[in-house]
């Protein structure tokens, strides 16, 4: 990991490691809602139990966050981690209804919560783009 990805990689990765150990113990009607959410914009998410669903996102969110701390874990891997946790997120959000204006990508009031998840596939773009002309101009 290069030095000037530590502050991204920290902030980001403590970040994501807190969201999944806080949604390690959901059940019932918590996870239902959370699934409820997902599943209504990925619809082939359905096919999973809501409580498996929840472990599944809180453990995929630990590793992720734990990639991204992790020094020897490199930034091209994490940034490609983080952009697709990402990308998630932002589908998420565009297909959600009631989080965005009529006809806009601007977020209403209940969206933007959703809407700034954006920063994280840019984020992460920014990890894998600088791994991989950092590498070019090395040879």
């Amino acid at each position: 990991m290069k030095l000037t990805h530590a502050p991204l990689r920290v902030s980001i990765g403590a970040f994501i490691l807190n969201s999944g150990l806080g949604k390690r113990t959901l059940e019932g009607e918590a996870a239902a809602g959370l699934h409820g959410m997902a599943a209504g914009s990925i619809p082939q998410l359905r096919q999973v139990e809501a409580d498996r669903f929840a472990r599944l996102l809180s453990g995929g969110e630990i590793a992720l966050g734990a990639a991204l701390l992790t020094p020897f874990v490199p930034s091209l891997l994490a940034g490609l981690g983080l952009t697709a946790f990402g990308a998630g997120l932002v589908q998420l959000y565009l297909r959600t209804p009631g989080m965005r204006e009529a006809n806009s990508l601007k977020p209403t009031q209940a969206g933007i919560g959703l809407a700034k998840d954006v920063w994280l596939v840019g984020a992460g773009l920014t990890l894998v783009l600088d791994s991989l002309t950092h590498r070019r101009f090395r040879h």
